[in-house]
């Protein structure tokens, strides 16, 4: 076989890894999913190779770079390894002159071979001097004499030569996620580089972290099992998935955890990774939390015990001084909670004055060079906007409300300040209205939406997300990251991109648009309520088909899911297990066990044995919730046991119970005999009773073609027969006659060619043989050709319009501002917002920015109108998220979000991830008109909109989108509506 010319015939190539990084091509990589691929793995190929033959190129670095560096050339042998079989040789000392190629790896300034590159005018690196964590990867030819190539990975300081040659590591196949998912590689002979130079930006955001918090029982009780507790074997893993994902900032877990305390070298080790540590938001001076309870004394009261915490703040600071930190300053109570009702702002900026003077003391510097931040976090912020200020050298770090919601962000005199600002941001969270802990719940939809809030409004200096035990959160956290990294790389058309390619780099490309579509599936229906706030009476049994729908929707999910998981190679399955299917089936068990729960109240209070069938099936998937953990638990020999120990079932107020809890269930005896009832749709109550004196089920309507459905059950023993007669010949029963042993659902529906026009009534007789007969009546509305001919736009049903907001008309732009379409945002499919989001508030009406809904009515008079927004907050403290809505020629009425009003309004909206505003109106005829979506300010994400005219039923997520004409008689789109 002829060896490729640089590949040496007697001896092994050598990999050189240099300062400058594998550049990304004009931003090539965005964090662990790649835009474009640098990498090749054919057998011929021209490219650089770093694996041929059965040969693996040597990876140099050089003593007086960084051990951070150092350490991860060495995991790109190990990569390259993973890949290859092959291991590179790799070390610090001489190229070796019988070599023919390498890999050099090094930064500049701090690396000889880099550096004498530079000088001797082979290697350019005017576009990385002075730049963060830039890098470049490039190959040169004759680098030194005996050299035929070198591929050079260079970083503009540390963490950019870090981040370059993980990026190859990437190229090659290895996913950032390969130890904490296991996702495995793909084994190839051959890897080669294109040659060429690749170069990145600098990120954004300067520093991009995570928060390991809430982190009891699963992570703490895993970290106890594997390593002993958080010290830093356990911390290596941590420090390299962030590099890995091109993060560089921590808050350790913190309860009952103290990382400068428990291990000594948890900060050593940190510093040699590179990774920048913080604590948490409520930890001033690097100290956590439980070092208090360790070594504090006296009360946590700066009123009273101020020397003993200024001892206490200086001795955690004086620990890491050498180390590169971001320092939190100010003060929360003990254990996160709010200072006393006493507390003024004058002792708060006396505390930050205090700890200034500590940290100048300390670290020998003037505290303006020293980076800190100041979280204002809850009641924090009240401070702020009560007067209390901070040095202008300290990043103010905005909130969000816990819930995913920025509280605020800079406004214009706050974006001079030189110490910019940041956002902490939560996946996971432990507070009110109830914790969610256990699965990812934030789709990437509304993540991107909140934090494309947070660039456009320069809060870029710091972003920390809130993680919770980061195993379940893997999806969140890599989106989280990439876009931190370059928000520019994201726009929000492309984010379905950004899943797909995280499918594909993590379990091929055959499955990846499959597998992408059940990731954002399962964390839109996640979303629309928090799995730890379900209830059996969340979702309709008997409005709209509401729960069937929803059930079915997780079904779905679970079919394909499980399908993938057979068709793809074994090795793929525990990966696939953690990130897929994992979260669909135990997501999906979960609300099907509560839906039985639902049915067995209902059954219960409707006098129904049915409710015993249900109650078999909630104790039947209360079982299967735990045995999907255990399986879980029992991959890959147990190395994720604890992982899936969240308590999620069970809560009765905000914080978790201690013990997973079935929800109660009831069970019903039988009669007995024989003895009928008849249930309808759209109600609770069944005949015969006293409560229900003429039954009657929702409309049948021709411009749905809908269908209604009717049970006939047995309240006894034994099994009857029964028959159904209508008075109408073009009523159609799916079943007219039958024996019914527990219970019969008849589907109810026209046939519209001989239903005559307007409005009429259908009586549908229900008779069990020889005994009782129970009269329904249904309501049948013909009215399809009252739609004139050319109207295009949505039609009254059941005396309600639902339109899903970007489903518009008619879009009018302003000058400077547009309305513009999210697909599949929210609880349903699609959402719309105001571009740019830092437009200025505008008056409505005339050239200002407004969507246009065509209406057909068949009602009349007073309506009320509702829009389903999301829960988002007034990040510019001014006077609140608005917009103005309009029916017609009437003048524009503005209505304020005020999500926040009140606590309880707040905890309803984030609970049920909208924020409904309503308004009322007057439609004085039946007929086409218009609904007009006004711009006022900025940051108003518009979900849908409800006109109801009286039909509107109780329900979760409100009446499936009406009808839909185009402009003739077809129709362009009609929801299910029962």
């Amino acid at each position: 076989m002829n060896f490729p010319r640089t590949f040496p015939r007697k001896k092994k190539p050598f990999l050189i890894i240099g300062s400058l990084f594998v550049a990304l091509v004009y931003s090539i990589r965005l964090n662990a999913v790649p835009r474009e691929s640098y990498v090749n793995f054919d057998r011929e190929t021209s490219g650089f190779m770093l694996v041929a033959s059965g040969q693996a190129v040597s990876i140099y670095t050089d003593k007086s770079d960084y051990a951070g560096v150092m350490r991860a050339a060495g995991d790109l042998a190990k990569d390259v390894q993973r890949v290859s079989g092959l291991l590179p040789d790799s070390n610090s000392d001489s190229i070796k002159s019988a070599s023919r190629t390498a890999v050099i790896v090094g930064t500049l300034g701090h690396n000889q071979l880099i550096d004498q590159l530079v000088r001797s005018g082979k290697l350019h690196t005017e576009d990385l001097r002075g730049k963060w964590e830039a890098f470049a990867t490039e190959t040169i030819s004759n680098p030194f004499p005996g050299l035929d190539e070198a591929l050079i990975i260079v970083g503009s300081d540390k963490r950019g030569t870090i981040y370059g040659v993980y990026d190859l590591s990437e190229q090659i196949g290895v996913s950032p996620w390969y130890w904490w998912a296991d996702v495995p590689t793909t084994h190839h002979d051959s890897i080669s580089v294109r040659r060429g130079r690749y170069l990145s930006k600098e990120p954004v955001v300067k520093y991009r972290g995570i928060f390991l918090n809430d982190e009891a029982p699963a992570l703490s009780g895993w970290a106890a099992e594997k390593f002993g507790g958080f010290n830093h074997e356990f911390y290596a893993h941590v420090f390299e998935l962030i590099l890995r994902l091109k993060g560089n900032y921590l808050w350790p877990a913190m309860w009952g955890s103290a990382f400068n305390d428990d291990d000594k070298l948890n900060p050593v080790l940190a510093d040699e990774y590179g990774i920048v540590m913080g604590t948490s938001h409520h930890e001033p001076l690097m100290r956590a939390h439980d070092e208090w309870r360790r070594f504090g004394k006296g009360p946590w009261d700066y009123n009273t015990n101020a020397e003993t915490l200024r001892k206490f703040w200086r001795g955690g600071l004086e620990r890491v001084r050498a180390y590169e930190s971001i320092v939190s300053i100010g003060m929360r109570g003990d254990g996160d909670e709010a200072m006393s009702e006493d507390t003024n702002i004058s002792l708060l900026e006396r505390i930050v004055a205090d700890q200034r003077e500590i940290i100048g003391e300390v670290t020998g510097k003037k505290p303006a060079e020293v980076p800190q931040l100041w979280a204002l976090y809850k009641e924090v912020q009240k401070y702020y906007e009560g007067g209390m200020r901070v040095p202008d050298d300290v990043t103010l770090l905005w909130c969000d409300d816990n819930w995913g919601n920025i509280r605020r962000l800079p406004t214009p005199n706050e974006k001079r300040r030189l110490g910019g600002a940041g956002v902490y941001y939560h996946v996971d969270y432990v507070g009110g209205p109830r914790n969610y802990k256990w699965l990812n719940t934030v789709p990437i939809s509304k993540i991107w939406e909140q934090l494309h809030l947070a660039w456009q409004y320069e809060a870029n200096r710091i972003w920390i997300l809130n993680v919770g035990d980061l195993k379940p959160m893997e999806f969140p956290i890599e989106f989280f990251l990439a876009y931190a990294w370059d928000p520019s790389a994201w726009p929000y058309e492309k984010i379905g991109e950004f899943t797909k390619k995280w499918a594909a780099r993590e379990f091929g490309g055959r499955h990846s648009d499959d597998i992408a579509s059940i990731v954002e599936g399962y964390t839109k229906l996640n979303g629309r309520r928090k799995p730890e706030q379900l209830t059996p009476t969340t979702y309709s049994l008997i409005n709209y088909n509401e729960a069937e729908r929803v059930l079915t929707e997780w079904s779905n999910l679970v079919v394909r899911a499980e399908r993938i998981y057979e068709e793809i190679p074994e090795s793929y399955r525990p990966a696939f297990f953690e990130l897929v299917l994992y979260p669909v089936k135990a997501s999906a068990n979960l609300q099907s066990l509560y839906c039985a729960a639902g049915r067995n109240q209902l059954y219960t209070k409707q006098g129904r044995p049915d409710a015993n069938l249900a109650a078999d099936e909630v104790r039947k998937a209360f079982r299967e919730d735990a045995e999907l953990a255990e399986a879980y638990h029992s991959l890959k020999n147990g190395k994720w046991n604890h992982m899936m120990s969240q308590v999620k079932l069970g809560y009765t107020t905000w914080q978790q119970p201690e013990l997973e809890t079935m929800p109660a269930v009831s069970e019903v005896r039988p009669r007995a005999g024989a003895a009928m009832g008849v249930a309808l749709e759209g109600s609770e109550a069944v005949s015969p009773s006293y409560a229900v004196k003429q039954p009657v089920l929702p409309p049948l309507n021709d411009l749905t073609k809908n269908s209604v459905w009717l049970e006939v059950f047995n309240r006894g023993t034994e099994p009857f027969e029964f028959s159904i007669v209508s008075n109408q010949p073009w009523i159609r029963l799916s079943q007219s006659r039958g024996t019914v042993g527990r219970t019969a659902r008849v589907t109810v529906s026209a046939d519209w060619a001989a239903v005559p026009a307007g409005n009429s009534w259908a009586t549908l007789e229900v008779a069990r043989k020889g005994a009782e007969k129970i009269q329904v009546r249904l309501p049948v509305q013909a009215r399809d050709d009252s739609v004139p001919d050319g109207f295009a736009g949505f039609v009254e049903c059941n005396e309600d319009i639902a339109i899903e907001a970007h489903h518009y008309s008619n879009a009018v732009s302003g000058r400077s501002a547009r309305w513009e379409a999210l697909p599949g945002f929210g609880r349903n499919n699609g959402a719309v917002t105001v571009f740019p989001v830092t437009a200025e508030e505008v008056k409505p009406g005339l050239d200002t920015p407004r969507l246009e809904y065509n209406i057909y009515t068949f009602s009349s008079g007073d309506v009320d109108l509702e829009l389903d927004c999301a829960p988002s907050l007034d990040f510019q403290g001014g006077g609140g998220l608005r917009l103005a809505i309009s029916i017609d020629d009437e003048a524009p009425r503005i209505i304020a979000l005020n999500t926040s009003e009140t606590n309880r309004t707040w905890e309803k909206a984030v609970s049920d991830g909208v924020q409904k505003v309503y308004s009322r109106h007057r439609i004085e005829r039946p007929g086409s008109h218009v609904i007009k979506l006004w711009m006022v300010t900025p940051g108003v994400v518009v979900q849908r909109l409800i006109l109801d005219f009286g039909g509107v039923r109780p329900s979760y997520l409100g009446p499936p989108e009406s009808p839909r004409f185009g402009a003739g008689r077809g129709r362009v789109a009609a929801g299910p509506r029962g």
